[in-house]
């Protein structure tokens, strides 16, 4: 039993290992994690179940994937007329256009109304006669949100919405409400790229990797974190080559065409929210107009990998060690 023990104790304290809980589902189309620390299994288990009936109610309501959701019922008929939704749909729909109106049009939901016409499992994208025809319809100030009557509209044909650059992150947020209401105080839950942290590791910070964009398995940098947000956004998530060109899903909405001056980038910030959003919107920024966004936000840091490869921190992170 001791050598066990002693074996154990690389991945975790062994004090710990009876009183950790996991679980790992697909859901929103991408693979979502959960881990937490508690002295009731009963309360471990309904606060895994929470989580996960979250993320699956979150997906039901946001998916384009899904032509029952009602984000589909908008894109299907916001420009006919206004399309009521549940009040979640609206907060988020206003907090991506709150991004769109800070980053000055790089972060933008309305990219789906040219973002539809690629198919990366089928290795597809428009041809640029057909970008053009669309590229019309990509303008965030076109979308109309009733608050109080919770509708929104399109003032445009033609137009699109996704809310895949922001809707994990929310998720994620809502399960760690869910998981603090239960009395949970330690734990990770993670959305594909999008992590939010409750509090730190049982007397330890959670140890955050950021994986290397043209190596798996390797990392650019690792750091200690606690009641932190995490994501990153690359160009390694949803891509095909052809012709020695990288075709991936991060548009920009001015073009149309998959940004190419980063592989990657990662925001640490107070929610995931946020930290979603931003990911994406640095992305289509680049690095000098990406770090300046993030040096004007409070408690936000950033660490990008640009196209050669080379790594950049914003002022707030040590290099290359962590905070």
């Amino acid at each position: 039993m001791r050598l066990t023990c002693g074996l154990l104790v690389l991945l975790l304290p062994c004090l710990a290992v009876a009183d950790w809980y996991q679980r790992e589902e697909a859901v929103m189309g991408t693979r979502i994690a959960v881990e937490l620390w508690s002295d009731d299994p009963a309360l471990a288990a309904r606060a895994l179940d929470s989580v996960m009936e979250e993320m699956r109610r979150t997906d039901e309501l946001m998916s384009t994937y899904r032509p029952e959701s009602q984000l589909s019922e908008v894109n299907a008929h916001g420009f006919e007329r206004a399309v009521a939704v549940d009040p979640e749909i609206i907060e988020v729909v206003q907090r991506a256009l709150e991004f769109s109106r800070l980053t000055g049009g790089a972060f933008d939901i309305t990219y789906a109304s040219v973002g539809f016409l690629y198919d990366f499992r089928e290795r597809h994208r428009p041809s640029p006669v057909e970008i053009r025809e669309r590229l019309d319809s990509v303008d965030y100030r076109q979308v109309e949100v009733d608050p109080e009557r919770r509708t929104i509209r399109f003032r445009r044909s033609g137009m699109r919405i996704d809310l895949g650059g922001i809707a994990k992150g929310y998720a994620v947020d809502r399960s760690i409400s869910i998981l603090r209401r239960l009395g949970i105080e330690h734990a990770m839950v993670t959305a594909g790229g999008d992590t939010r942290l409750l509090g730190d590791r049982r007397g330890q910070p959670w140890i955050v990797g950021i994986r290397d964009p043209r190596s798996d398995g390797s990392m650019v940098m690792r750091m200690p974190l606690e009641n932190e947000a995490i994501s990153t956004s690359g160009d390694y998530e949803r891509y095909f080559e052809q012709d020695g060109v990288r075709y991936h899903h991060i548009l920009v909405p001015g073009t149309g065409e998959s940004a190419r001056e980063l592989r990657s980038v990662t925001i640490i910030g107070p929610d995931a929210t946020q930290t979603d959003g931003l990911s994406t919107s640095v992305f289509v920024l680049g690095v000098e107009r990406g770090m300046a966004l993030v040096a004007g936000l409070p408690d936000v840091e950033a660490v990008i990998v640009d196209r050669e490869g080379r790594i950049y921190y914003s002022d707030g992170l040590a290099q290359p060690g962590g905070r």
